[in-house]
């Protein structure tokens, strides 16, 4: 994955404090918790992390295959350690693929 502009950066950290901050003002608006700045900083920065993680795995895995773009396959093989994830994740595939009419086999 070529180094990403610092400047881009930002703004994808900034796009993602505030997708996090919105998820939670929905989620403890029926309570009575609520979440500070810097709660909500370190739980961005997290993510961040595990993004770059995530994607740095996907890129080695399609490129382990002898692909260059990333596909479904490799998703799958991301969240093959989540079973909760995994479950998910194929239930959307075959839900997707009953709804193309496509089968279980691969396309070369």
């Amino acid at each position: 994955m070529p180094p990403i502009n610092p400047e881009d950066e930002e703004r994808l950290k900034s796009a993602l404090w505030f997708a996090i901050g919105q998820i939670i003002d929905s989620t403890t608006a029926s309570t009575s918790f609520n979440a500070t700045p810097q709660f909500i900083g370190a739980l961005t920065e997290l993510v961040y992390t595990q993004i770059a993680f995530a994607a740095r795995d996907l890129e080695a895995f399609a490129k382990h295959a002898g692909r260059t773009t990333v596909n479904v396959d490799d998703v799958l093989l991301l969240a093959r350690r989540n079973e909760g994830l995994e479950g998910l994740l194929r239930g959307f595939v075959e839900e997707g693929r009953a709804k193309r009419g496509v089968g279980k086999g691969r396309r070369k």
